[in-house]
């Protein structure tokens, strides 16, 4: 087999160029095998959906720059939040409750004060979770 620039000759004097896949499962050759494997992430309500995205939101803002100790903590209990509703559709009213403490406690960097206070509304807007 050996590369032409323009695609891909093989043994039997065949030409192979693709310009472009886009989408589904393609396979090639002989012993070619196209697997295709899809997830979505299913909500239990808009309410944690909009919570899920302000999560979201969150920890892309906290990784911009320094790190200080509560940062790396506040990460993790937000990627614990967001892990679970991606898995279940929803968190549960104890780990949403430690992390609005956490965050009430948070004194957010200006990049991510919005953030925050986009994560507590949606945590607001929970009937499950006591005030």
């Amino acid at each position: 087999m050996s590369d032409q620039g323009n695609g891909v000759d093989t043994d039997g004097g065949s030409h192979v160029s693709i310009n472009t896949i886009s989408g589904g499962s393609q396979a090639f050759g002989k012993d070619g095998i196209a697997v295709s494997s899809n997830s979505t992430t299913v909500v239990a309500s808009p309410e944690q959906a909009d919570l899920l995205a302000s999560v979201r939101r969150l920890r892309r803002d906290l990784e911009q720059g320094e790190r200080a100790e509560e940062d790396e903590v506040l990460d993790a209990e937000l990627a614990d939040v967001e892990g679970e509703i991606a898995r279940t559709g929803r968190s549960g009213a104890e780990r949403l409750a430690r992390v609005r403490d956490r965050l009430a406690q948070y004194a957010p960097a200006t990049a991510t004060a919005a953030s925050v206070t986009a994560v507590l509304q949606a945590l607001a807007q929970l009937p499950q979770l006591p005030g």
